[in-house]
């Protein structure tokens, strides 16, 4: 670790010597995620996205040896990745019960069964890989795998999904080719969530049709199963084309849990009586009655809340940005009772109940995502697996700052805003730090107050980092959700350009060295903000999108009509996204960007980025364009983000006149700033 000097040394902000490098950065951008109890309540496994392997995601597996001794151990070997393709995004890649493990083989999309250090076959192969799994749930009643199941076929024009089973191999045996699946339910464009009641009677499950995304407006149906496994008497016992229900889960005496947002805010709630199916709300308190206990399903198996008993939940909760954790202790004859648990996180993640204990992805703004484990007897956090070990001298770390800025229409958004942090440079006299503006992805998702090495690795070098949550942004309730319905382009760059002019009136921004940056959605956020305003000096886009229109023709099926609710719908709103893509307003930008593109991006293709490249190109403004072989939608190998880093950084610092130095260079067309 690098001597900390006795005095700060005044300097120019942008280029102050860091001791927070990519390659730190990288080692630190492990992707943690689905912790899962195994149903013995002490077994648990989680998945690892390794960079330094490529991106492999590996299931791990932590196990009680006789005598107390914890063992941890990988359970897939080789090149073989746990992962699923269903809506592109995947999610639910795995289940566990009794120490059987069903899982998603990345290569082949197809259904395996590891039963220690055997793994057997469950699906059926089919060319092209046109089967894809996610999701699953045992039924040990009918000896079963409930899963969701996307078929792709050639001829189709989009995929189609459903709940289905696939038979569970007897033991000792199986087929070497698999089974084929059976349709359990379909009918909707969309299916998640599949769950069986505890005695195997009853099954839930959520779909929903086009143009809703889950968050807009899902149906949590509830049906019973016969003697020979088939579903009947199917009903609809909660949400809507305009309420979105979220992670049903049953209570071991076969309560069925969920959450759902009707009131405004994703609150919990339960049915006790599956006859009358009457749902009770469980939070009352008023002091809770505007926080977000659920979040946007963009994966399967996300989890906010875990069911110990029928006298005892844990739940995570989202306020104004900031995550916390609650306790709360069931009485259905009396009145529920909610107290928030002390701890030192502030971002919470797939919730897990075991034996005594309930074990999540937790992090702070001091502490990456890590596998935690909380002990409900004691109410100690125990650290299983952290998402970086290898942590820069707190000195050199900035915090976030919640801000709360005014914005168009009276109105107030919300943002994370980070100073420039080292404890060997000071600024110079009367200097405010150049700006990067951070836009997040989705676009409904949200800013985290998580430890980023990302962030860090900027501010530490003397960049001040705001990450923005926007209109539309979740976590403030659906109304400040539905912000964003027809207004893309508009009300996310008003927010980022009004939280740019709260920042430099307050002296904590350059206005002549700001930047921003996104990815995916947060990249299209980008190339507006570029577009159609003055305000930023450089950007760069990591696989934005540029043509809506190309966009709404050229996605996959989960977000093929995203578009609607956000812009208009398409083709009858066409001239809208013609005028709300900066592809088509070349013209009006006129400051230097960078792009960063995976060739094999299937979400947003290559094609939006060169076509914007070749265009900022004939125009004469400085541009680069950097792209990975065997990359998809956002970059999972050590030496891409590592390169994606540094390039980022020798770009704004080029753009700015920033004199630093550098370990990578970057071919950057149009250059005239030295």
């Amino acid at each position: 670790m690098p001597e900390v000097k006795s005095e700060q040394v005044s300097a120019s902000c942008g280029a102050w010597p860091s001791p927070i490098a990519a390659e730190q950065v990288a080692r630190g951008a492990l992707r943690l995620s689905q912790t899962v109890y195994d149903s013995d309540g002490e077994t648990l496994y989680w998945l690892e996205g390794r960079p330094a392997q490529g991106g492999r995601s590996i299931l791990v597996k932590r196990a009680v040896k006789a005598g107390g001794e914890l063992c941890t151990s990988d359970i897939n070997s080789g090149e073989d990745s746990i992962r699923s393709l269903v809506h592109e995004y995947g999610g639910g890649a795995f289940s566990v019960d009794s120490a059987e493990i069903a899982y998603s083989n990345f290569t082949d999309q197809r259904v395996y069964l590891a039963e220690g250090a055997k793994h057997k076959v469950v699906s059926a192969a089919h060319v092209g890989n046109t089967h894809r799994y996610a999701d699953y749930c045992f039924d040990r009643r009918h000896n079963r795998l409930l899963c969701v199941l996307e078929v792709h076929a050639p001829d189709a024009v989009e995929p189609s999904n459903c709940i289905a089973f696939l038979p569970l191999p007897a033991a000792g045996g199986g087929s070497e080719q698999g089974e084929e699946p059976v349709v359990l339910a379909s009918g909707f464009d969309f299916y998640s969530s599949p769950r069986i009641s505890p005695d195997g009677k009853h099954f839930a499950y959520l779909c929903w049709r086009h143009p809703n995304m889950p968050w807009d407006g899902c149906e949590l149906h509830l049906a019973e199963v016969d003697q020979d496994g088939r579903l009947h008497n199917v009903r609809l016992v909660a949400g809507g084309s305009d309420c979105s229900v979220f992670q049903p889960q049953w209570s071991p005496q076969g309560k069925l849990f969920f959450v759902a947002d009707d009131s405004g805010y994703w609150q919990p709630k339960v049915i006790c009586d599956l006859s009358t199916l009457k749902a009770e709300t469980l939070v009352t308190d008023p002091a809770f009655a505007e926080c977000e206990f659920g979040q946007p399903m963009w994966g399967f198996a996300q989890s906010c809340y875990a069911v110990l008993s029928e006298r005892l939940a844990i739940f995570a909760f989202n306020r104004r940005g900031i995550w916390s954790l609650a306790r709360v202790e069931l009485d259905f004859e009396h009145e529920h009772k909610l107290v928030e648990i002390d701890s030192p996180y502030t971002e919470f993640a797939y919730l897990t109940g075991g034996k005594n204990r309930v074990a999540m992805l937790a992090a702070s703004a001091s502490q990456p995502q890590s596998v935690v484990e909380l002990d409900l007897q004691t109410g100690a956090f125990l650290t299983i697996k952290s998402a970086a070990d290898d942590l820069p001298d707190p000195a050199y770390m900035s915090a976030p700052q919640v801000i709360e800025f005014p914005t168009v229409g009276g109105k107030t958004a919300f943002a994370f805003y980070y100073a420039p942090s080292n404890p060997d440079y000071k600024s110079l006299a009367g200097e405010a730090p150049p700006l990067v503006v951070k836009c997040h992805g989705g676009p409904t998702g949200g800013a985290s107050s998580s430890l980023s090495l990302g962030i860090q690795y900027w501010t530490s070098r003397g960049f001040a980092i705001v990450d923005v949550n926007y209109g539309g942004s979740t976590g403030f309730g659906r109304e400040y959700r539905k912000r964003l319905n027809n207004n893309w382009g508009v009300v996310d760059v008003e927010d980022c350009r009004k939280c740019v002019e709260y920042l430099v009136a307050k002296g904590l921004a350059d206005s002549e060295r700001v930047a921003i940056t996104g990815g995916s959605a947060g990249g299209y956020t980008v190339l507006c903000a570029l577009t159609f305003t003055d305000t930023f000096k450089a950007g760069a886009s990591h696989y934005g999108i540029g043509d809506l229109e190309a966009l709404a023709r050229d996605t996959h099926k989960f977000e093929a009509r995203y578009l609607d609710n956000l812009v208009a719908p398409y083709p009858a709103g066409r001239d809208l996204y013609f005028e709300r893509s900066p592809i088509n307003h070349v013209d009006k930008l006129n400051c230097p960007v960078i792009f960063f593109q995976g060739l094999d991006d299937k979400v947003v293709p290559p094609n939006q980025a060169e076509a914007m490249v070749n265009a900022l190109k004939s125009k004469g403004i400085a541009v680069a364009y950097i792209t990975y072989e065997g990359e998809a939608h956002g970059f999972r190998k050590a030496e891409n983000i590592v390169r994606t880093i540094q390039s980022e950084y020798y770009f704004f610092t080029r753009i700015f006149g920033i004199k630093s130095e550098h370990t990578v260079e970057v071919q950057i067309e149009n250059l005239s700033v030295i």
